[in-house]
């Protein structure tokens, strides 16, 4: 051990930066505090008044300024508390944190007990007070709802805090009464330390000892100056891997702070958080920390609500929270709960309130955490964290190694009544201490901060008759106190232990520490596992600091794709949200700034962590297994806590005696002291410690203005820092200190800002990665999105819509803001349908024209009608549900822009629902936030079609005939049936005579085919088909499926039936032009040339040369390839490559078409299927006669092979004529990988020298033998076939 040491009055590296007493001021006596929501129906002793900073010392630093108002607001979050002899006074404990704008943080630790008021004056107002609350509650004979008159939902919360006070305000005048004739008045007063690091456990001690020594029987060995003197300026820090000792008022303390490479300082008990939620619900919130969700914790205990946050935060290790961090939100900034952005906040929950009464602005993207109840609230669509179940596994484990229950929580909500203990737990002192802890809320009917621990009050309570009276209460009322029994027996054992032995504290705070330290290793080598090969898709495009920050927004710093694409499959759902929040970017942004400056703590750590498990494990990055890796140093990281904690590594010097004037600040049992301010205000001078810290923190300072001038001026580099890392950021923190009108309209106008930042941002990067797929799909460049990560950011942007609908709402209806904005449209539009005749919504384009805008009638274009459409699927269940559905329904349609501008033109609607502030009260940041989103019209999107399979669907058809024959079809009973990729319609019947019809149908998804066929009925079966139109009466999206051909015996080919391939029609006209180009389909294939059906009415002129001919064979086999290449959820239809426009079969139907002998036998046409016919007979007969009997056995089965099909496909009872026949024996060979080998086959054949001429490119060895080849190239791909296609076909 080391000699002891201090530590100057000028460092910045001192154990604690102020000692703070915060209280009531006689001098301005009881001040009811406003903004903490008054109650007047209370009784003026569960009131709230306002607290003052009564001292704190010293007066300012300059490396750290004291915040008066935010420590005075957090020190005591619910005011004064005020009780008589009659009330519990059990002392208690909390901390808190306070987040700076550049999110550094200082702790505050917080003990409060209740000292008698000597003022006259506070106690005749106290009496005052309450004899008019006595008249005035006799004299009202019904007692009025406070919360009845709130005009706004965050004034009816603050109320509905205050609501259920305490359960005998109203049922005994004595019990809230207070009488000073014969009442004595004890009034609440807290002692704080603010310190740069969290010891909790150190700094807990300390000011329990100091409030033994005020309440002790007699004065403590030394004046309380000394040791606040002592803590203040001659404790230092411990340095990083030490541990140290210093002393309180009457024992020792001890506090450790891990080594360089360990996880950062978390002295906050994690343990206490799991069992408080239970192991799954701390993993489910965890999980949505991570995805940047609104997350609210609820407790009535300020300390819970601390613990839990500070244990989710530390878990997120090697991340860090970015936003919002409140987890204690005094009752003065409810407005925060308005906050359009991701938060981590705190509420206090009242006794007697529930759930069901709080009423949270928005709640669409929120997780709720009821502390106390061990229960959450979920938001929809939430990605479970990978491997969760054996996480959870390992980390029950590490709690039963220290025999801590890990099954708490989680059971449903109960609702509880104010006698019972919210909720149960399996164990029994978890049940005892539960009690233990109810007795403390019922008691503290007004000030939550004062939430208790057990220890801590014994510890204080020792030799105190207010135990006795404790006891003889419980015993009273039968709760069993064998939890106090225990832990009293601790505390006597721990007076009677040896010098030289630990105290049970020390010991307890050991357990906690490496407790805290295993757990915190299973999440950390969560991290390690998954993010293992992070670094190899880091993008470093800059070749400087100030390059890369003037640019940072433009740049793309991490290869997603790449990244997604090589994650376990099941990992991808919670991975591709993850990577899209601001941690994540945050996280790369300080690895990509390692280049050039220091590495940041944190990422130092997880890179070393990440080089020793490459040591130890060489694998290819891109082998990624899901099979769940344990953690492997949990001994050895809770060793060397042990050891640090077990051989003190430095000792602080001793409190001593103070030069101060003798006889102020005596001891008087009881009360604290006013403290002598002039020796605590300056640190020592006259120590060796001083002086040199002092020259070593000089020499700091002259180097740091040195590299200052050497890199780029300071200011300016300050600035792009901030701005780099404050990218998509908002507000940190609420300003604590100001609460004027001015300063929350700053901050509201901080969030519009940064809403219409967020949105630029997300619109831009849907565009940019949907346009790099649609690139590729022209031939550019490399494909990046996947369809997993476009519906993350689909996702994103609801969110990010649900949170903009949110900001400023006079009154929350429902959980989704947005889908309520709507319901009120609805009506209001339905009241003026009423009130005028005519439609309100003439001003909006009616129609939406197409190709043939005369054959299909126009879609009306309505906001309503979308509504309409999205209520009647009774598939989602929630509002919220609701509203994403009609986002992705409107991004499809390419509306979204317009209806939502459509939603905010009625100025009248909107001014009613949302406060002056709101963002879609701020004219030109919604013009822009409009403008954003019409840019999404660029791009095509199919989020609503393809998240929604199984809800019916109306369709439209429409038959179009050739127009001077339309009066062909006149006899027979013509049929059809669609086909998507999702499923097929069946065969419907088409009433006679009729071109159109509408059917509702499980939604196809992209229409592929359309099959269409009579039954030859009559004497006019004859029919002349142009094309078919289908569309989807919710999407608007309309295919066409051209066909040009008769259907009928003895014309064309003598198709019955046809197979008609689908493309789809681009919208046109100038009131489209508003909504942005369209581009190409997704599941059409690049095409140079319109396909002309060979033996067509219309191709009879048309005959390419064989250059082209070639080039469309290699051309089609090449996209089918490319089709292979794509991720399987980016392929379009390969129904449309086999069949469709350059597709293989036109191009091999040209292919045999070239040279063709078409001479016309008796005015008949003759078809390439006719060749095929006369081949496989020329074969079938040389086979009987022996013939084919020496051929090698191979080519004699290829022979058979393709004689069985043939016969097959010509025996089938569908009625597809010659050219569907040779579709579909080229679309079967090519399944069955046997096209290569049927080629020479008919190549071969005799029958080829009568029906070609000589110059055939059937009849060209060399070209026939390198089509083979390009051929084969597809055996490499499972090509399967629509059901449409190979319908009554079994091969």
């Amino acid at each position: 051990m080391s000699g002891s040491f201090s530590v100057s009055g000028s460092a910045p590296c001192r154990f604690a930066h102020y000692f703070v007493v915060c209280g009531i001021d006689t001098e301005t006596g009881l001040e009811p505090d406003e903004l903490a929501g008054e109650n007047f129906e209370q009784s003026p002793l569960k009131r709230t008044f306002k607290s003052k900073v009564l001292a704190r010392y010293p007066e300012n630093l300059e490396w750290n300024p004291f915040d008066q108002d935010a420590v005075n607001m957090l020190c005591m979050p619910k005011g004064l508390s005020f009780r008589t002899q009659a009330d519990q006074r059990t002392p208690q404990f909390h901390s808190f944190i306070i987040t700076r704008e550049d999110g550094s943080r200082t702790y505050g630790f917080v003990h409060t007990f209740y000292e008698e008021v000597t003022s006259p004056q506070i106690c005749s107002a106290m009496q005052t007070l309450t004899q008019m609350h006595n008249a005035e509650s006799t004299s009202a004979n019904t007692p009025s709802s406070s919360s009845s008159s709130s005009s706004s939902s965050m004034d009816s919360l603050a109320s509905s805090l205050d609501e259920a006070d305490s359960p005998t305000s109203s049922s005994s005048r004595r019990a809230g009464s207070y009488d000073s004739s014969r009442d004595t008045l004890y009034v609440s007063k807290a002692l704080c330390l603010i310190t740069p690091m969290p010891f909790m456990h150190a700094c807990r001690r300390f000011l329990s000892q100091m409030h033994r020594a005020v309440t002790a029987a007699t004065a403590p060995p030394l004046p309380l100056e000394s040791y606040v003197h002592n803590i203040l300026y001659e404790v230092p820090l411990p340095a990083p891997g030490r541990s140290l000792k210093f002393h309180g008022v009457y024992e020792p303390i001890v506090c450790q702070r891990p080594g360089l490479g360990e996880l950062q300082l978390a002295d906050f008990p994690l343990a206490e958080a799991f069992s408080l939620l239970g192991v799954e619900n701390l993993v489910q919130v965890f999980t949505c920390t991570l995805l940047e969700m609104q997350i609210l914790l609820y407790s009535h205990d300020y300390q819970r609500l601390m613990t839990v946050a500070e244990g989710i935060t530390t878990l997120l290790f090697p991340f860090q929270w970015q936003h919002v961090y409140v987890p204690i939100l005094p009752a003065s900034l409810l407005h925060f709960l308005d906050a359009p952005v991701p938060y981590l906040m705190g509420l206090q929950s009242k006794e007697g309130t529930d759930r069901s009464t709080l009423e949270l602005p928005q709640e669409a993207n929120l997780c709720f955490v009821d502390i106390d109840n061990h229960y959450i609230e979920l938001p929809e669509d939430f990605p479970n964290f990978p491997n969760k179940t054996e996480l959870i596994q390992e980390l029950s484990e590490v709690l039963l190694s220290y025999g801590i229950s890990a099954n708490t929580g989680a059971p449903p909500r109960t609702r509880t009544c104010p006698g019972s203990a919210p909720g149960s737990t399996p164990s029994t002192p978890g049940r005892e201490r539960k009690t233990v802890a109810l007795r403390q809320m019922e008691d503290d009917g007004r000030n939550g901060n004062l939430a208790g621990e057990e220890l801590a009050v014994l510890e204080l309570l020792q030799g105190n008759a207010t135990l006795e009276r404790l006891q003889a209460l419980t015993k009273r009322t039968g709760v069993t106190v064998a939890r106090v029994d225990a832990l009293r027996a601790g505390v006597k054992a721990q007076l009677t232990e040896g010098q030289g032995g630990r105290t049970a504290a020390e010991d307890e705070e050991l357990r906690n520490a490496k407790l805290n330290v295993q757990l915190r290793e299973v999440c950390a080598s969560r991290f390690t596992t998954m993010f293992a090969d992070y670094e190899a898709f880091v993008i470093q495009s800059a070749p400087d600091l100030e390059s890369w920050l003037t640019n940072r927004e433009q740049m793309h710093n991490f290869d997603k794709a790449s990244f997604l694409s090589d994650q376990p499959e099941p990992y991808l759902p919670f991975l591709s949200h993850f990577i899209e929040t601001q941690m994540f970017a945050t996280f790369i942004d300080n690895k990509i700034m390692s280049q050039w400056e220091d590495k940041e703590p944190l990422l130092r750590v997880f890179d070393a962590r990440i080089d020793k498990a490459r040591l130890f494990n060489v694998r290819a990055p891109s082998l990624r297994s899901s099979s769940y890796q344990r953690c492997t140093i949990l001994k050895e990281s809770a060793q060397t806590v042990e050891q640090r904690l077990m051989k003190i590594d430095h000792t602080a010097i001793h409190p001593h005696l103070l030069d101060m004037k003798i006889g102020q600040g005596k001891y008087e049992q009881g009360f604290f002291p006013k403290l002598q301010a002039d020796v605590l205000n300056t640190g020592p001078t006259n120590n060796k410690w001083s002086h040199r810290t002092a020259t070593a923190q000089r020499r700091k300072e002259r180097h740091r203005h040195q590299t200052e001038h050497l890199g780029l001026e300071n200011d300016l580099k300050e600035k792009f820092m901030q701005e780099a890392r404050s990218l998509g950021k908002n507000l940190r923190q609420p300003k604590l200190s100001d609460l004027s009108p001015a300063v929350i309209a700053q901050t509201n106008w901080k969030f519009v800002e940064g809403l219409l930042k967020e949105c630029r941002m997300k619109t831009k990067r849907m565009l940019v990665e949907k346009m790099g797929r649609e690139a590729v799909e022209l031939g550019h460049g490399e494909a990046t999105i996947t369809g997993l990560e476009e519906n993350t950011l689909i996702a994103s942007l609801c969110d990010l819509l649900e949170r903009i609908w949110s900001h400023g709402l006079q009154v929350k209806q429902g959980k989704s803001a947005l889908w309520s904005h709507m319901l009120h449209y609805h009506a209001r539009e339905e009241k003026l349908e009423q009130q005028q005749a005519e439609s309100p919504v003439s001003h909006v384009p009616e129609r939406r024209k197409s190709d043939c805008s005369m054959a299909m009638p126009s879609l009306r274009v309505s906001l309503i009608q979308d509504m309409r459409h999205i209520q009647s699927m009774s598939e989602i269940k929630t509002d919220v549900g609701r509203a994403r559905a009609w986002i992705r329904l409107s991004l499809e349609k390419k509306l979204l822009s317009q209806h939502l501008k459509q939603l905010l033109c009625r100025q009248a609607l909107t001014k009613k629902l949302y406060k002056r502030y709101a963002f879609l009260r701020c004219e030109e940041e919604k013009e822009q936030f409009l403008f954003h989103l019409l840019s999404l019209n660029t791009v095509d999107y199919f989020c609503f079609t393809s998240v929604f399979t199984t809800i019916m669907i109306p369709y439209r058809v429409v038959i179009i005939p050739i127009k001077k024959l339309s009066n062909a079809m006149t006899t027979s009973n013509p049929w059809v049936c669609v086909s998507g990729q999702l499923g097929d319609s069946g065969i419907m019947q088409i009433p006679k005579n009729v071109l159109e019809m509408t059917f509702d149908c499980q939604n196809l998804g992209k229409m592929t085919t359309v099959q269409l066929g009579h039954d030859n009925a009559g004497l006019l079966a004859k029919w002349l088909v142009d094309c078919v139109m289908v569309r989807n009466e919710i999407t608007g999206h309309t295919y066409k499926f051209p066909c040009g051909r008769w259907l009928g015996k003895g014309v064309d080919d003598g198709s019955l039936e046809r197979v008609l391939i689908g493309e789809p029609v681009l919208p046109s006209g100038e009131e489209d032009s508003g909504r942005g180009c369209y581009t190409p389909p997704l599941q059409r294939s690049p095409s140079q040339i319109r396909r002309i059906s060979v033996t067509s009415l219309s191709g009879r002129g048309y005959k390419p040369t064989s250059a082209q001919i070639q080039e469309a064979i290699g051309e089609a086999v090449n996209n089918i390839i490319k089709h292979f290449h794509k991720p399987e959820k980016e392929r379009g239809s390969l129904t449309v490559l086999l069949c469709g426009e350059s597709s293989l079969v036109s191009a091999l139907e040209q292919f045999f078409r070239h040279g063709f002998k078409s001479a016309r036998l008796f005015q008949k046409t003759v078809f390439v299927w006719d060749f095929v016919e006369k081949a496989i007979a020329y074969m079938e007969s040389a086979d009987q006669m022996g013939d084919l009997q020496e051929t090698a056995e191979p080519l004699g089965r290829t022979c058979q092979s393709l004689c069985h099909y043939v016969n097959a496909i010509n025996s089938t009872r569908r009625n597809i004529g010659k050219d569907g026949k040779f579709q579909l024996l080229v679309c079967l060979g090519a399944r069955d990988r046997l096209l290569p080998q049927w080629v020479p086959l008919l190549v071969e054949c005799p029958v080829i020298q009568r029906m070609y001429e000589d110059s055939a490119l059937l009849r060209d060895r060399a070209t026939v033998s390198s089509h083979i080849d390009v051929l084969e190239t597809l055996h490499d791909f499972p090509i399967t076939l629509e059901a449409s296609i190979v319908k009554g076909i079994a091969l």
